[in-house]
């Protein structure tokens, strides 16, 4: 066997690897036939992968005459990523197989506004906490995936200008968990990864258009175009919270006025809801306000199956107003599938169906000829799932590819993230 050192894998040796994991299982014949290469180039190919432990062989299926055909699957358990969702108190942190598979998951509270440094150190511990409970060893860790919620510059890492991240605009993300763990790091915004994970594991399979819109304490988007995540030219692609609500001026945090998120997000409801419970609301969050002295999206949205008109008529403007942006989008992007997840949303069919009725009724006829229109089936693992995939595509990019597999894994060699 040729040392690791050796190991020189023909650059149409990805486009092997790239077909087996998109298939999940395959035989060499089918290898051959959709790639066009005869089957003594399949079977050089399929050695280096091997040897990479990228590619297992799987049981025999049936025979159509002559040798039964052995199938060929991408091998999960070559590597593990270390994946996690920030928001403005909690984190997700996760390790996933090469598959997107989580395999160990905790939440944490935790604020953002105590800095990069003291959050990063945390989630950092509880990745190795993770690991160590899972059996995956530092040198089987090939990556990081993280997301976070604010716009970032995804070439860098490096969050830019974030309203509800203070002290981390322009912090160099990915070189202080790459410090630690020694293993390439990517960084994008939370609801990006999101997207991404439910187009490679839940209502966007298959999907190649599609829109992922957040509806939680803010609004959010992530675009799928062509079946590939779109960031636009520095990242900030999908950033709908911030479209303008033209007959309001309500002050957002990002600086400007009349922001859809100030005015329709769940945020702005929790606000609303607390400035007019005392003449309007009814026993339900009169009830929890005089227990709490606050409000969350959840006790809004329960107020509001309850027939709490106050809920009733925050959900369904907020609706409205997320379904008229919607509609803009659809004209313009003609998606086939807008899928809706967030705390809004989860609990309320009032928010599905009146955000479906808007955004039917206000977009072009052959817009929404084939538009659906659903709830997100991943909930809150979509982020942890889109941040694994995150990361293994970017492992798999021609140029990263090429600089870690001479050496057999990506552990040790952080610097190919910052390879374009």
């Amino acid at each position: 066997m040729r040392r690791m050192a050796e190991l020189d894998p023909p650059p149409d040796v990805l486009a092997v690897v790239r077909r087996v994991r998109a298939l999940g299982a395959t035989t060499r014949a089918d290898l051959g036939r959709s790639l066009g290469v005869g089957r003594g180039v399949v079977n050089q190919r399929l050695g280096i992968l091997r040897e990479l432990g990228l590619v297992e062989e799987g049981g025999v299926r049936s025979s159509s005459g002559g040798r039964a055909p052995r199938e060929l699957r991408f091998r999960a358990a070559a590597g593990h990523v270390l994946v996690a969702e920030l928001d403005a108190l909690s984190f997700a942190a996760g390790v996933s197989d090469l598959t997107g598979e989580i395999v160990a998951q905790e939440e944490h509270a935790v604020d953002l506004a105590d800095g990069p440094v003291a959050v990063l150190d945390r989630l950092g511990a509880v990745w190795e906490q993770l690991c160590a409970r899972s059996g995956v060893p530092a040198d089987r860790v090939w990556g990081i995936g993280l997301g976070v919620p604010g716009p970032v510059e995804f070439a860098s890492g490096r969050p830019t200008a974030p309203p509800i991240m203070p002290g981390w605009d322009g912090y160099d993300v990915r070189g202080h968990l790459a410090g630690r763990f020694a293993v390439p790091v990517w960084v994008d915004n939370e609801v990006n990864l999101e997207a991404l994970g439910e187009a490679r594991a839940g209502s966007g399979v298959g999907v190649a258009d599609m829109v992922f819109v957040k509806l939680g304490v803010g609004i959010g988007s992530g675009v799928i175009s062509g079946s590939r995540l779109h960031r636009g030219a520095q990242g900030a692609a999908g950033d709908i919270g911030h479209v303008a609500v033209v007959e309001h001026d309500e002050p957002c945090r990002c600086g400007n006025a009349g922001c859809l998120e100030v005015v329709a997000g769940g945020g702005a409801l929790v606000r609303q809801a607390m400035e007019r419970a005392a003449a309007e609301a009814g026993p339900h969050l009169t009830s929890t306000i005089a227990a709490t002295a606050s409000l969350e999206i959840a006790d809004i949205v329960t107020a509001a199956a309850q027939g709490d008109q106050l809920a009733l008529d925050l959900l369904t403007r907020s609706a409205r107003l997320v379904g008229s942006t919607l509609a803009s989008l659809v004209n313009f992007f003609n998606p086939s599938r807008l899928v809706i997840g967030g705390g809004l949303v989860e609990g309320s069919d009032l928010v599905l169906s009146t955000i479906r009725e808007v955004v039917y009724g206000r977009s072009l006829p052959l817009a929404t000829r084939s538009l659906a229109i659903g709830r997100s089936t991943l909930g809150p693992t979509a982020g942890l799932v889109g941040a694994a995939a995150m990361a293994v595509d970017e492992l798999l990019a021609d140029r990263r590819f090429h600089a870690w597999a001479p050496h057999r894994s990506p552990y040790g060699r952080p610097e190919i993230a910052s390879l374009s």
